[in-house]
């Protein structure tokens, strides 16, 4: 790269848990700039989770950080040209990355549930990832089968 790195910029925790990491799910979550909405999206989702599953003897807030814990993947495949044959090779992903794969797909998957409103696909899916099941969680396991499949390339590691 000829430039140097852009400065990360530092996220400000969200108002009701001070949390960092629940700023960056809601920047994810929110559209078009809309991040009152968006908060409101997520803590009503929270909300709803903490009423379903009362017996999980765990904060809601606790529920979702083991949802996307279970989402979060290991490794992931990446195209590279060899000698003019294209190879999927496996390549661990790094830690930034991990986070910000597994938000997406909870926001992504939580988008095309069948649901009422908003939070209540967000809830249905938290919900899901957290039972280790759900599309987030089946997007995990397709990549991590991708990445066994192909790690006969392994060796073409950038």
């Amino acid at each position: 790269m000829r430039k140097s790195k852009p400065k990360k910029r530092i996220l400000l925790p969200d108002p009701k848990f001070g949390d960092v990491q629940v700023t960056r799910f809601v920047n994810n979550l929110m559209l078009d700039g809309k991040k009152s909405i968006a908060y409101n999206i997520f803590y009503d989702a929270l909300d709803i989770v903490g009423e379903k599953m009362k017996d999980a003897e765990k904060a809601p807030l606790e529920i979702w950080k083991q949802a996307l814990e279970n989402i979060t993947p290991q490794v992931e495949v990446k195209s590279r040209r060899v000698g003019g044959a294209t190879f999927q090779v496996p390549t661990e992903v790094r830690p930034e990355r991990k986070v910000s794969i597994s938000m997406k797909n909870l926001v992504l998957f939580s988008r095309k549930r069948a649901g009422r409103s908003m939070a209540e696909k967000l809830a249905g899916e938290i919900m899901a990832a957290y039972n280790q099941e759900g599309a987030a969680f089946k997007r995990k396991e397709e990549m991590h089968r991708m990445a066994d499949a192909n790690k006969a390339f392994a060796h073409f590691r950038v």
